[in-house]
């Protein structure tokens, strides 16, 4: 069933496990969506139905495999339309999510594929997140995030998540890019080459290294 409210959903859910092992609650579901817990459950029921997720009451909530599929196929759109306008129509990388949003539903097949083709099959998209391939398959490296890494630590920033534009804003302020090679020095704060580079609030949680 094509529907872009249940792959809205899907996709949240995927998301929500890409850089974290927890799976997502209906409470942390309802509100990452700001949706209404009760619109949340019922919809919830109708993915479980499809045979798309695996909930049991007040538990977790996981894709299946068919819900993975689909999810990821949402995904490789939204992931690859963001890489289409940063690349090709100078997008920032603050810029591009409200409209992948819109267009992630909009381009054909076969757009798609030709999108892909001309990128160069990129792996990643402008905020350092994995574009599945056509079968859904991703690869994906060793990460810890900012927060958890230890004062010395040296790393390859992998991703700075792309929910706060402003955030995002104020990352790339600092100097702070994906593929920047970075040591940490305490809780808040980066070395990039030879300069200490103090972070924006939030970012420790929002900045993804090698390990």
């Amino acid at each position: 069933m094509a529907s872009p409210a249940y792959d809205d959903y899907l996709k949240t859910i995927y998301h929500h496990t890409e850089w974290q092992g927890d799976p997502i609650t209906p409470s942390q579901l309802a509100a990452t969506l700001g949706l209404a817990p009760s619109s949340v459950t019922e919809m919830v029921r109708k993915l479980a139905a499809q045979g798309l997720v695996s909930h049991r009451p007040y538990g977790p909530i996981s894709l299946t495999a068919a819900g993975e599929r689909r999810a990821a196929a949402t995904i490789r759109r939204h992931r690859l339309i963001e890489t289409w306008l940063v690349r090709e129509f100078g997008y920032a990388w603050d810029e591009v999510h409200d409209e992948a949003e819109v267009l992630e539903h909009a381009v054909s097949d076969r757009l798609l594929e030709g999108i892909d083709e001309r990128l160069g099959r990129p792996r990643f998209d402008p905020h350092g997140d994995a574009i599945p391939d056509a079968e859904g398959r991703v690869q994906r490296v060793p990460f810890v995030l900012l927060a958890d890494a230890r004062p010395g630590h040296t790393g390859t920033v992998l991703r700075v998540s792309d929910r706060d534009s402003e955030l995002l804003r104020a990352v790339e302020s600092a100097g702070v890019e994906v593929g920047a090679e970075v040591t940490v020095t305490d809780a808040g704060a980066l070395r990039l080459g030879d300069a200490d580079i103090p972070l924006p609030p939030g970012a420790p949680d929002a900045v993804w290294l090698t390990v």
